[in-house]
Order: structure tokens, then sequence, then C-alpha cells
């Protein structure tokens, strides 16, 4: 650029010693009529190039003024982009401006209101890990369909040797289907912290394919159960622990309390027509699918997540406690009822944790894994019969798809890896906030 003003101020110098020795040869010439034309004519020319040496002056003066001020302009970006700021504002980062396109600027100093907050994530585990928004309402309705099948198998005898029976063999199928409705409601109170209140509706449908124990019949029958009803409610509150930010993950406490609204297994009417602890006849089956599980319980958890670009890493830890019951009574056929005395359930350890991927602005992507350990069932401070402890592994997969901003869909499909665990959990839910 140097290289190149001093070229115009060579050339600029040329053109007026070219002009002055023209004007002192005319000076030196005879004074004729012809002379006195072409002085005249040369003085002309020599006033058109002073003029337009002048205005080649101005024009130099401007551009050297604008490279002055383009050079402050790239000093000044230069030190901010080494100090980690942005220049300030003004004349010469203008002209900047208009000499290059300008990357994107890039947040400093104090976080965005944003970065306080957990990242968002398609929602596969029944916490979620954003919470509502200061003064927000969020309703969610939401369907679950859920399929399950297992067999039994009974030796019901003894067994003179190893591959002899004396007795029945009670084999049973058990195929149990169930369509749970809710309705969700959550209330920031902070932007931190939030409470949540939930009412699901419960639809079973389950058949048994078995025979009647001890009848000494080889034909099988198949047994139907329905119910519908009311489940058992909750609310959870929730705390988020700390800010965090990019580099650190986020916490949220949590504690959720169940009520029994729903109808219990020991309210449904059971198919014996003597003690079904000996179940001396009949098939010991419920007439009715209980829709609750009849036991108050409360669930404190931590779920945590940690976004790390262009993933976000989340889980949970929780421990639901049952409170036993006492003078617990379970009915029978015509309308007897069973004396069980105090029911204590087993309490379960969860831990989830999964990871989700955003695909583009609207849609995102989570794939976990939840298990539950289930304790054993004691009946007066003893374990009953049969009750084992239980492990329950589930692989979920769940697609979201905002709308807008205040409406999201979200699709989680569940596979059971355990036999004790439902074969598929699908469920839909939709979030719209006000």
């Amino acid at each position: 650029m140097n290289h190149a003003r001093s070229r115009c101020i060579g050339s600029l110098s040329c053109l007026t010693l070219a002009v002055a020795a023209g004007l002192a040869h005319a000076q030196s010439a005879p004074p004729t009529d012809d002379a006195d034309a072409r002085y005249a004519a040369l003085r002309q020319d020599v006033d058109a190039h002073i003029a337009r040496l002048e205005e080649l002056k101005r024009s130099l003066a401007e551009q050297e003024a604008a490279l002055g001020a383009l050079q402050h302009a790239l000093d000044e970006q230069t030190l901010a982009k080494h100090r980690g700021g942005t220049a300030r504002s003004g004349p010469a980062q203008a002209a900047v401006a208009q000499a290059e396109p300008q990357p994107p600027a890039k947040p400093v100093g104090k976080a965005p209101e944003q970065a306080s907050r957990p990242p968002e994530i398609a929602p596969i585990f029944d916490q979620p890990g954003v919470l509502t928004p200061r003064h927000k309402i969020v309703l969610e309705p939401s369907v679950q369909f859920g399929y399950s099948s297992s067999d039994r198998v009974a030796l019901v005898g003894y067994t003179i040797i190893p591959a002899i029976l004396i007795g029945l063999i009670d084999v049973r199928e058990v195929k149990t289907t169930t369509i749970t409705t809710a309705l969700t409601a959550r209330y920031g109170l902070t932007n931190r912290f939030e409470f949540e209140a939930r009412v699901p509706y419960v639809y079973s449908y389950g058949d048994t394919v078995s025979r009647e124990v001890f009848t000494g019949t080889a034909v099988d029958r198949v047994f139907h159960a329905t119910g519908s009803d009311l489940g058992d409610a909750e609310v959870t509150v929730r705390y988020q622990l700390n800010r965090g930010d990019l580099e650190k993950p986020f916490y949220v406490g949590w504690v959720r309390l169940k009520s029994r609204t729903g109808r219990d297994p020991f309210e449904v009417t059971t198919d014996c027509v003597q003690r079904c602890v000996g179940n001396a006849t009949g098939t010991g089956l419920p007439l009715e699918l209980p829709t609750g599980s009849g036991f108050y319980a409360v669930q404190p958890g931590l779920t945590w997540l940690y976004a790390s670009d262009p993933a976000v890493l989340f889980g949970s830890l929780s421990y639901l406690h049952n409170f036993p019951r006492d003078n617990v009574y379970r009915h029978v056929l015509d309308g007897n009822v069973e004396s069980l005395g105090k029911v204590s359930p087993g309490n379960i350890a969860e831990f989830n944790f999964g990871l989700g991927l955003a695909l583009n602005e609207k849609a995102s992507l989570s794939i976990g894994y939840d298990q539950s350990i289930v304790g054993k069932t004691k009946q007066n401070g003893e374990t009953v019969p049969g009750s084992v402890r239980t492990v329950l592994g589930t692989l979920l997969v769940g697609v979201a798809y905002r709308f807008n901003d205040t409406s999201t869909l979200n699709m989680t499909l569940g596979a059971g890896l355990t036999r004790d665990t439902p074969d598929v959990l699908f469920t839909v839910r939709l979030p719209m906030t006000f």
C-alpha cells in the first residue's frame, strides 16, 4: 500500500514538472499572433491540469485519512481479540465492517440466563431434567401402552426318581395389556423450583391360559380379567441444586409422594372357594385387575445432566419406600374376606442413564437404560413364599419434536430386557406451556 502511494506521488510530481516546462517554453517563444493563440491554449491546458492536480491531492488526502482509520480499527480489533473481548463500536469499527465480513460475536463476561438451566433433551424417563420456568404452567397429557407375557411352570406332587413325577404339572401363560392415560401439571415457583401433580387412569386386560389346580384335568382353560379405574395419584417437588454451566453437570433433587387412590389388589375378588393360601380349589387368580399398588410410598431421587457438545449425558438415582399396611383383608368369592395381617411390600432401588442428541433446531433423539431392583414382600414379618428379589431392566429410545415455543411432542419406546419386565412400553406425551 505504501509502494502504491509512492508511485501516485511520483506521478503527480512528473506531471507538475511537465506543465512547468511547457509554460516556460511558451513564454520564451517570439510574440506573434500564432504564438499568442498557442500560448492561450497552452494556458488553458495548464489550468485544467492544475485543477486536476488539486483534485487528485484532495482525493489522496481522503484516502490517507481512511487508511489511517482502517489501520487503527485493525489494531484495536487485534488487541481486543487477545484480551478475549470486543472493541468498542465507532467509526473505525464501521470501516472494518465495510472492508471485510466479521465472524459472529461470541458471548463474554457473565453467561446468558439460559446457560444456568439444564439443556433440553427428549425425555425417556419419568423424571424430567428441565424445570418449569418461574410462574409458568405446563400441562402434559400422556398415553402409555404396555404389554407383557410370561410363562410359569409349577410342579405339584413328588418324584420317585428324577425322571418320574407323581402329581400335576401346572403350566400358566399370562398375557397382560395395560393402557394408562394421565394428566400431569407442573408449576414453576422459581426458575429452580417446581411442583408437579399427576393423576392417571388405568385400563388393564389380562388373559391367563391354565387349568384349575387339583382338578385332575389336562385341558387348558383361558381366564379373562379386566380392570379400569383411577390409578395412584402422585405429587412431586424438584429443586435445581446448582446453576451449572458447560463445564460441569446440573443436579436436580426431587421427592415424589405416591398415594393409593387406585383400586388395590386386596379390593378385587380372588377366585378361591376356600382359603387362597392353601389354594384348595379355584384358580387363585383375581376376577378383576387392580389399578393401583395398594400402598403409600415416598421416593427421593437425584437427577444429573451434563452437556458435552453435541450430546447431553443424563441419569438419575432413586429409592422408593413402600409403607406397610396393617389389618389387610383379601376379598374372595361369595363376599367372604380373608385376613392377611401386616403386609410389607419390597422397596425399589432404581437407577438409569442415557444420552441425548439434538438432530436440528426442532428434533432431538435420546437413548437410555432403566433398571429397578424390587425387594422381597413380607407378611407378618415373614417373607411371602415364592417372593424373591426381582430385577427389571428396560432399554428406552425417545424422540422429541418441538412444534413451537410452547408445544413439544415426545414419544418413547421401551423394550424389556429381563423376564419380569413388560415386553413393550410405548409412551406419547404432549407438554404444553402456558
